[in-house]
């Protein structure tokens, strides 16, 4: 493989509708934007057509018009004279459901004696839907990609769901036709049953016989995210709600599944319909067509087996969905409420004590039938798994877990509200008693009108403080009032925006004291030089007299040694009472330091 092919394998530039800086492929049968206005146009005429084949034959599937660029085509496969040619008809396209194949010839003479009254130069494409797919077994792709990009006058689904099948190929194709081996479709299209929101199944074989420089599990994987990233594209360019279903295998993985009968690719080799092919997918079908595909003598065996262990995979797969899905189903919340209340993380069985502790018991928010359901599903059955003891589980209990599981969520769900009310209340409580704590501590302690009348007059009306916060001091005390003491709910806006300015208040009160207080300890400090050194004295209540190698506390005319712990301490408690700088204490200080200085 030449690495230039390899580069193209970078999926990450297939997330825009480029490709290799090129727009999308308008292919030769998308019409453009002035053939999609010639055709709304002809639309227009043959309206009165369409409305005569659906009022006459509503099991029509589909009506639309071969686009023009594809009307050579229809010239051919209709073998029309050389004058019709040059008369350039318009094909119009009419789909029959399979199983009115004994009127499709009375509804071909009906049509074509309407379209002859009309007078227009039309030429009718009548097939059954078999037909379509019998297209595609010819290998006639160009005449089912024309088909698929008809302008739909009316549709159920197969026009559609060819439509954006046809689309999405373009792309593929566009970007890596190296490694497409064959691109079918099938499901409900191919049967008949297309409606116009129906999935649209497509198969995807990658040759990957020709991988050199890459494991054939890694081209598969490059491949299929870039054959997925075109889904949601096509779509939009096809205009249609059918969404693509795609399904990416190896050639070799394909084969190996076709020798061996694998139920999946034999229905896909009966049923699908090839729009792309490069001669592998139809010869196998042909051959499975003729009874030439039999599975082998290992291939039933291992069917066969696969069968013996349905009952054991059952029961894995019930015990899975307790364990897996509905333990942590119930489990969770639980956990989640308790840590909303307040309470650390707890493990299994500390959550379900914890529940019935504190909900059922002591606050009596949760009625005890709820807490049974938790503790079934995790002390009974999870417990008694882990333990050995619960081995396998019935649908029977299954089914009524779930539908206790789900009574139980919908509870829990009614009492995170009412959980989250109670803690609002008590948040409330708590931001109250803060800001009013901190305010008696920085003004006396005094009522809550005098605190507000000090904080205005001492930080407001000074220029140190948000006015704003007025305004939240007052709330606080109204809500308080309102709401503390009473069973009605603070509206959460209201709360939220209280909490936050309160959180603010409580931020600049802080840092008022804080200023206040280095304020004073710098009013209370003096600095004094002494024989090259320099000390500091507190003149607070005791004073201190701090060196640079000792603390000193001078109390009762006396100087004891002391330490910066108790230092810290009287700093952190003083509120601006201490002592003059007197004459009493200069004659000490002389004593003490000999000849000193007080540095300004």
């Amino acid at each position: 493989m030449a690495e230039e092919n390899e580069k193209t394998l970078d999926d990450k530039q297939y997330q825009t509708p480029e490709v290799n800086g090129k727009p999308i492929p308008n292919a030769q049968n998308v019409p453009s934007e002035k053939q999609q206005k010639e055709m709304q146009k002809t639309r227009e005429r043959l309206d009165s057509i369409k409305k005569f084949i659906n009022k006459k034959y509503r099991f029509v599937q589909a009506i639309g018009i071969i686009p023009p660029q594809a009307a050579e085509i229809f010239d051919e496969e209709n073998e029309l004279p050389d004058e019709e040619k040059k008369k350039k008809p318009m094909h119009l396209l009419v789909v029959l459901p399979d199983d009115k194949e004994k009127e499709f010839n009375k509804v071909k003479l009906e049509i074509v004696k309407k379209i002859q009254e009309s007078k227009q130069n039309i030429w009718l494409n009548l097939f059954l839907e078999r037909d379509l797919w019998e297209i595609c077994m010819d290998s006639k792709y160009e005449v089912i990609e024309a088909i698929g990009m008809a302008f739909p006058l009316y549709d159920k689904g197969i026009l559609g769901s060819l439509r954006v099948a046809q689309i999405h190929k373009s792309l593929v194709l566009k970007k890596f036709e190296k490694y497409v081996y064959s691109y079918v479709v099938g499901g409900s299209l191919v049967r008949g049953e297309a409606i116009k929101t129906s999935d649209v199944d497509v198969y995807i074989i990658i040759d990957d016989t020709d991988v050199k420089r890459m494991p054939r599990l890694e081209l598969k994987d490059k491949l299929r995210n870039i054959i997925y990233s075109y889904v949601m594209q096509a779509g939009e360019l096809a205009g249609v709600q059918n969404k693509l279903s795609p399904q990416v295998y190896l050639l070799t993985e394909f084969w190996d599944g076709v020798k061996d009968a694998n139920p999946v690719f034999y229905t896909f080799l009966r049923d699908g319909a090839p729009l792309y092919d490069r001669g592998g997918f139809l010869p196998w079908k042909l051959l499975l067509k003729m009874g030439k595909i039999k599975p082998s003598p290992e291939s039933i065996d291992m069917f066969m087996s696969a069968g013996d262990k349905t009952q054991e995979i059952a029961k894995r797969k019930l015990l899975d969905i307790l364990i897996g899905d509905i333990y942590w189903g119930v489990s969770m919340p639980s956990q989640a409420l308790l840590m909303l209340y307040g309470l650390p993380p707890t493990n299994i069985k500390e959550t379900v004590a914890e529940m019935k502790r504190i909900f059922v018991d002591k606050e009596k928010m949760l009625e005890k039938k709820y807490w049974d359901i938790l503790d079934e599903v995790m002390i009974k059955y999870y417990k008694g798994y882990e333990h050995g003891k619960v081995k396998e589980v019935s649908g029977k209990d299954i089914d009524r877990l779930l539908k206790d599981s789900e009574d139980y969520l919908k509870r829990l769900r009614e009492l995170r509200v009412d959980i989250e009310k109670r803690m609002q209340k008590k948040t409330l409580k708590e931001i109250y008693e803060n800001v009013f704590k901190i305010m008696k501590s920085l003004f006396g302690n005094k009522n809550e009108s005098l605190l507000i009348k000090e904080y205005e007059k001492e930080i407001v009306n000074r220029g140190k403080g948000n006015p704003k916060f007025l305004h939240t001091l007052h709330d606080l005390i109204k809500v308080e009032k309102k709401y503390a003491k009473k069973k009605e709910d603070i509206p959460k806006q209201k709360f939220e925006d209280l909490r936050k300015d309160s959180v603010y208040l409580v931020e600049s009160l802080i840092e008022y004291g804080q200023r206040r207080d280095l304020g004073l300890l710098e009013k209370a400090k003096i600095v004094l030089t002494h024989g090259g050194k320099h000390s500091e004295l507190f003149l607070t209540k005791p004073s201190f007299l701090v060196s640079e190698k000792n603390v000193q506390k001078i109390e009762g005319g006396k100087i004891v040694k002391s330490d910066v712990n108790e230092l810290n301490k009287v700093l952190s408690e003083f509120k601006g009472d201490g002592i003059g700088l007197d004459s009493k204490m200069l004659d000490f200080l002389k004593k003490e330091l000999g000849k000193f200085e007080i540095v300004l």
